[in-house]
């Protein structure tokens, strides 16, 4: 059975158009794969809007890395609350080439850059939230 759905642009299309959701044992692989981090946001958090499709928005330390850091193995602790997070802003206008929630409540993205951002979990609180469309 297919559903209709309504873009931003108030069209009807159908839901398959949108990536899904892919669920695994302890992963959930997130539909953001190809959008582009058009904007960075900061205030109490740090947010990621990706191509007005998707959002991220981290509110826990996060680290900032490379992928495969042999080559680059500098790591950088962004801490949102504080507004520490100026090393995010080198995500600006990267493509994801892989975004994961771990179903213990950690995050781990990879930009098209290198670039390597990870979440832990945290018991107290959400530490990450994820927003986008996905077929029903």
């Amino acid at each position: 059975m297919a559903c209709r759905v309504l873009d931003s642009k108030r069209q009807e299309g159908w839901a398959s158009d949108a990536p899904a959701l892919t669920e695994h044992e302890d992963r959930w692989i997130l539909p953001f794969r190809g959008l582009t981090v058009t904007q960075v946001q900061v205030d109490f958090a740090f947010g990621l809007n990706l191509d007005d499709k998707g959002a991220v928005r981290i509110s826990s330390p996060a680290t900032l890395g490379w992928v495969g850091a042999g080559a680059n193995p500098e790591k950088v602790e962004m801490i949102p609350e504080q507004q520490d997070v100026a090393a995010g802003l080198s995500l600006f206008n990267t493509e994801v080439k892989l975004a994961v929630a771990f179903k213990s409540g950690g995050l781990r993205m990879v930009f098209g850059n290198g670039r390597l951002l990870r979440v832990a979990p945290d018991g107290r609180y959400e530490p990450w939230t994820a927003t986008g469309r996905t077929a029903c």
